[in-house]
């Protein structure tokens, strides 16, 4: 077994999580603790400029390389462990740019820097070789929900609302997965904006408002739903879409049209999944939103639970699945498949940095 930390940091761009399990990529032989480094503000402004294909990358991707080594190093110290003690990082660094019909997806993240300030083997770049094998490059953590999933009644769907929404579909040993359409990020920014809070906690800010139906129903004719799956988004491929309908709106019913229009989302997902699933496990920063659950719910006709319900630490499952992947990256076992990116194979990934 290897004792591997995983590292992910999110389009919702809030930070690093961390989390430790031991794996031999297949089989999870146990979990261990699990952290969230929020970024500095400095380091957010450079992600945050350094977004798409037009800002400057290099102060970004120093800055947030060691802001994951000070992540690694006092997650190490916090839990009483030694660097010796850990096998492999699995460090997804941040994506910038995804934009896989043309073929492109771009992390930033010195792999090699981070190996060598922890002296521990570092696995990175996971997503570039699906691309080049046709896939959409996300999502990627399915794999992981298919193995936490083996005990749980079938057929399930795992959603993640995080900057991006996509969702896992797992059925007697067949599994299919896609980006289902915005998360966090939309409402994010509209309240950076014009509440000048960095999201809205707890849904208030778009439970004080009224959603606009006829706006919904506009932003949901997007190209992007007419897709068929798999199909991945970058975090803001509904930024411009959305910021023209909503524009004029009172800054509380703009909130609440851009909630629904994620719950409508991922409603219209339904209708590309191989069966109908009795029960939605909602994991990311999403499921702590009472009011996107509540209207999740709602509009979905079926029972939606927090991750946490079945045992899964929500806060830490996509660290985790970057653990996992390091741990099957290492052995050659894939981490996609055509089912839940498109790729033209069951494909690996990632690549390893030493200490130097």
């Amino acid at each position: 077994m290897l004792t591997c930390i995983g590292l992910m940091s999110g389009t919702s761009l809030d930070g690093v999580d961390v989390a430790l399990l031991k794996t031999d990529g297949v089989v999870i032989e146990s979990f261990g603790p699990t952290a969230t480094y929020s970024y500095g503000v400095d380091t957010k402004q450079a992600i945050m400029q350094a977004l798409g294909d037009q800002g400057p990358v290099d102060m970004a991707e120093t800055s947030l390389t060691w802001a994951h080594v000070s992540a690694v190093f006092d997650f190490l110290s916090k839990n009483n462990i030694n660097a010796d003690e850990i096998d492999l990082l699995g460090f997804h660094g941040q994506t910038i740019l995804h934009r896989p019909e043309e073929g492109i997806t771009r992390q930033i993240g010195n792999g090699q820097l981070l190996a060598n300030e922890t002296s521990i083997d570092v696995i990175s770049d996971f997503r570039t070789k699906d691309v080049e094998n046709g896939g959409e490059g996300a999502p990627f953590a399915p794999v992981l929900h298919q193995a936490l999933s083996q005990s749980l009644e079938q057929p399930l769907a795992v959603l993640n609302v995080g900057g991006v929404s996509n969702v896992t579909w797992i059925g007697n040993g067949d599994i299919l997965a896609c980006d289902t359409g915005p998360g966090n990020a939309l409402l994010d920014d509209w309240c950076r904006k014009h509440f000048d809070q960095e999201f809205d906690e707890d849904g208030r800010l778009a439970r004080s408002g009224v959603c606009h139906e006829g706006i919904v129903e506009q932003l949901v004719a997007h190209p992007f739903f007419n897709r068929p799956a798999p199909k991945s988004l970058d975090r803001d491929d509904f930024a411009a879409w959305s910021s023209e309908r909503v524009k004029d709106l009172s800054p509380e019913d703009g909130a609440a049209t851009l909630l629904a229009f994620t719950v409508e989302s991922i409603a219209r997902a339904q209708a590309i999944l191989p069966e109908p699933v009795q029960r939605w496990l909602v994991c990311g920063g999403g499921r702590k939103n009472s009011y996107l659950m509540e209207t999740l719910q709602n509009r979905l006709g079926t029972e939606v639970s927090p991750v946490e319900a079945v045992g899964w630490d929500g806060d830490g499952l996509e660290a985790q699945a970057f653990a996992y992947m390091a741990a099957r990256s290492l052995k050659e076992l894939p981490l996609s498949f055509p089912s839940t990116t498109g790729v033209n194979k069951p494909m690996t990934g990632g690549r390893l940095y030493k200490p130097l």
